[in-house]
């Protein structure tokens, strides 16, 4: 590697091309990038006593060993954004010059003959610089004055549209003195000695962040044999990207954290800038062959076809693509690397379409029965991550109910006596999902879908309430308008808000509810009087319509009791056959000293006993014939192990129940064992 100061300018000068490769994200500057670019260059021009200052690095590798060519051409492997953007700000300077025809030391001609093109070079050798497929046209559009292309990258035009139009209001002189005082690091890489992914991932100096799409599209391409990275990003890579559309790198980070959380079944931490990043690395491993690369990027398209149709409600089919439009406003993204599982079973053929559509309305009706009753567990995310292990293939839908209500109490399937409780009583009116709530509620058997966002909601008895609605109420008015003023039954939509004010309640309804196309009004079109009974009245009909719409298990307790058995839920420690003995006592020594710590659940299963905070287990123990194997639910890098007992089991499936195994074979080391067991337990109730 070298590294050497130099000026900007001098820098671009001489027969030399920069090529941004495939693995590179496009252009992502954005306005406020161009404005800090924009005030450093006239700070410095106005400061007499500034030599220069400073713009970042500019890394680069030779981009082939041999050329016929004069042109140096180089990879850029750092800086792209810096160089497009002041390559822009350099050809809208030179036009600026050569409109407002003023004499600055320097003309339009020699700027692109300079810095922008080589002069004495035809077709692509002509420019210094060429983007990704992206972003390639628009710049060369852009820098040769020429009709833009019919997808332009709205980012290049923006950006060069900003620097046209601070041209026309600056001193351009004081513009092109700035932008000589501007020096970069020059770091130039050498093939044989210098690994180009270590040193992207560290650099990224100013500027943008790198997202995890960055990271991660780089990790797989940088480094291949051309060809075969070409094929990768034209075949797979590419239309990736162009399926997620503008919004790519937000998009492509969140699915491939669900899409991770599928594979390992663990949610990739979202703590410092590489989290996700770091787990894809874990996940694939060490390095490999192209074969089994390119299954990886195969694998990694085909669910994010399964994300973009999700998502993005690209899905073809309409019965599909209504109930993923449901789930969708919910906004419930810790489901999505089930539905992962589901959307690729079922383009596998592996489940049938109205198969699909009833896990969907399950799940849906899971989410919504756990919001309107309060039920908020900070496990979800991990529920969803491992719901797909509790789902018996070959009998989807009746093992997914099964699985549903064998949930602990904190995560449970809220039932149709606690739904019906909280349905009617909750505050739907400061309810988070409360226009989702009453779309479905108005729609329901409607062939023409209204849509929610076209009304205003209406408490029927208002806020402030007027003498002829308190007689109407009653003498409890007081306790029932505190009661009842922001129920479901109380609540509906209109198209006249403001009109119906606090208006009686046969104004209401003779001059707008019985006129009104909407379901929800056709009760109220009918009530006599608007009292506690009425009220109540109606959220019973209403809830009775839910039951219709958020649906219950329907599993059977005889159900629920076979599929115990089946998991071995009624074991008991003689059922161990080496826990006898020193081994027993041995066990019992160390089950004391798991049950001091605060909120400890056993459960003893067929061939390991684990033990679980809340409703995770943090270690399992197998009792084997001259020792207790265990198994810590905890990730192998993160293990505090001074002594190096324990063994990295990660992807090796012991147990299923985390990627740290360790033995304990006597009593003197039941103390640093019980040093590893609590790293784990704290972990774990810190994170609940």
């Amino acid at each position: 590697m070298k590294a050497s100061e130099t000026n900007l300018l001098r820098f671009l000068q001489g027969p030399k091309q920069f090529h941004v490769p495939i693995f590179q994200r496009r252009h992502s500057w954005e306005k406020r990038h161009c404005e800090q670019l924009w005030n450093d260059v006239l700070r410095v021009a106005e400061d007499k006593d500034a030599r220069a200052h400073f713009l970042g690095s500019i890394v680069s590798m030779q981009h082939g060993i041999f050329s016929a060519s004069a042109v140096s051409q180089l990879l850029v492997i750092d800086g792209q954004q810096r160089l497009t953007t002041l390559s822009l700000l350099l050809s809208a300077l030179g036009r600026a010059i050569k409109a407002q025809k003023v004499d600055i030391g320097i003309d339009q001609s020699r700027i692109q003959d300079y810095y922008l093109f080589n002069a004495y070079e035809e077709g692509e050798l002509r420019y210094k610089q060429l983007l990704t497929r992206h972003d390639k046209e628009t710049l060369i559009q852009l820098l040769e004055g020429r009709d833009l292309p019919a997808n332009p990258s709205h980012l290049l035009v923006e950006n060069y549209r900003f620097f046209e139009g601070q041209l026309k209001r600056a001193a351009l002189e004081a513009v092109y003195k700035g932008i000589e005082k501007l020096i970069i690091v020059d770091i130039s890489l050498d093939r044989d000695y210098d690994n180009p992914q270590l040193i992207f991932e560290s650099l990224n100096s100013t500027g943008l962040a790198l997202s995890q799409a960055d990271l991660i599209r780089n990790y797989v391409l940088m480094g291949q044999e051309p060809n075969f990275q070409n094929r990768l990003y034209e075949d797979y890579w590419f239309p990736m990207e162009g399926s997620f559309g503008e919004e790519y790198t937000e998009r492509f980070d969140r699915f491939i954290r669900n899409y991770l959380t599928l594979k390992t079944r663990r949610i990739p931490t979202m703590k410092g800038m590489k989290g996700v990043y770091n787990s894809f690395k874990a996940h694939i491993g060490a390095k490999k062959s192209q074969e089994e690369l390119e299954e990886i990027i195969k694998d990694i398209q085909r669910y994010s076809r399964h994300y973009v149709r999700i998502v993005s409600l690209k899905e073809a089919d309409p019965e599909l693509r209504a109930s993923l439009e449901d789930l969708r406003d919910l906004n419930v993204e810790v489901v999505f690397p089930f539905l992962l599982e589901v959307y690729d079973d079922y383009t596998q053929e592996r489940i049938e379409k109205t198969e699909v559509i009833e896990i969907l309305r399950l799940i849906e009706s899971y989410i919504f029965r756990l919001a309107i009753c309060g039920i908020r567990a900070a496990t979800f995310g991990r529920l969803f991550a491992t719901l797909g292990q509790k789902v018996d293939k070959s009998n989807y839908l009746e093992s997914l109910k099964t699985a549903f209500s064998l949930m602990p109490p904190s995560q449970r399937y809220p039932s149709n006596t606690e739904f019906q409780r909280r349905f009617l009583t909750a505050d739907v009116y400061n309810f988070d999902k409360r226009n989702y709530l009453l779309r479905k509620l108005e729609n329901y058997g409607r062939k023409e879908p209204i849509r929610v966002e076209d009304y205003t909601i209406e408490r029927v008895m208002p806020e402030t309430l007027t003498k002829e609605w308190r007689e109407d109420l009653g003498e409890n008015w007081k306790e029932v308008h505190e009661k009842y003023l922001h129920t479901i039954g109380n609540l509906t939509l209109t198209g006249y808000n403001s009109e119906l004010s606090n208006r009686s309640f046969a104004d209401k309804r003779d001059r707008f509810f019985s006129n009104s196309p909407l379901h929800l009004n056709q009760s109220l079109a009918q009530a006599e009087r608007w009292d506690e009974t009425a009220i109540v009245n109606r959220g019973e009909q209403l809830f009775q319509e839910a039951l219709k719409i958020w649906i219950d298990l329907g599993v059977q307790r005889e159900e629920q009791e076979n599929y115990d058995q089946k998991k071995g839920k009624d074991y008991t420690l003689a059922d161990h056959r080496f826990l006898t003995g020193k081994m027993l006592e041995l066990f019992q020594q160390l089950h004391s000293r798991i049950q001091a710590l605060d909120s400890v659940g056993r459960k003893i299963l067929k061939t390991y006993i684990t033990y679980k905070t809340r409703d995770t287990v943090f270690v399992s123990i197998k009792p084997q014939k001259k020792r207790l194997l265990l198994v810590l639910n905890l990730p192998f890098s993160e293990i505090d192990d001074p002594q190096e007992l324990c063994d990295d089991v990660t992807n090796r499936g012991t147990f299923r129940t985390g990627d740290v195994q360790v033995g304990l074979s006597n009593e003197s080391e039941l103390d640093y064992i019980m040093f590893l067991i609590r790293q784990v337990f704290e972990k774990q109730i810190a994170d609940q």
